[in-house]
């Protein structure tokens, strides 16, 4: 998490100006201490640099692909293993675009919690998700148990 000065003219400010009294409402775990308005800002302003690189990254990977796949009839005198490698190359970059494209998601879904005074708590059972696992994670919405029993089944 970075360090930098928390101004009025921060993002996170600017996009929810009712940030500093929802973060009263933010749940910790026993024994953490509570959000503080400057932690839940600098962390909001992360998400939302985050999210702007995400989206110019996708922008320009959707390119890319798009450019790849309308290429992909051109290697009539290619031999097989220049049509592997263009394949893989095309498959390489379909995963880059949907893993960024989940990002996006994921982090677009942590603004709109903070935004609804919903982060923090846990999508399955309501508890506190952490603060130490959101500081290192922000995009998490399921507490450590839950996420433990999700990636079991």
């Amino acid at each position: 998490m970075s360090t930098r000065d928390v101004t009025s003219s921060a993002p996170a400010r600017e996009q929810f100006p009712n940030l500093t009294q929802d973060v009263k409402g933010f749940p910790v775990r026993d024994g953490e201490a509570p959000w503080d308005a400057e932690e839940i800002v600098l962390l909001a302003d992360e998400l939302i640099a985050e999210n702007v690189r995400l989206r110019e990254e996708l922008l320009v990977a959707d390119q890319e692909l798009s450019e790849l796949l309308r290429n992909s009839g051109d290697g009539a005198g290619d031999d097989q293993a220049d049509s592997g490698s263009s394949a893989l190359e095309r498959e390489q970059e379909l995963t880059f675009v949907n893993n960024t494209r989940d990002l996006v998601t994921q982090t677009a879904r942590a603004l709109s919690r903070i935004e609804a005074g919903t982060y923090g708590s846990c999508e399955i059972c309501g508890e506190a998700i952490g603060k130490a696992r959101l500081q290192a994670f922000p995009r998490a919405t399921l507490c450590v148990t839950c996420k433990q029993r999700e990636e079991r089944r």
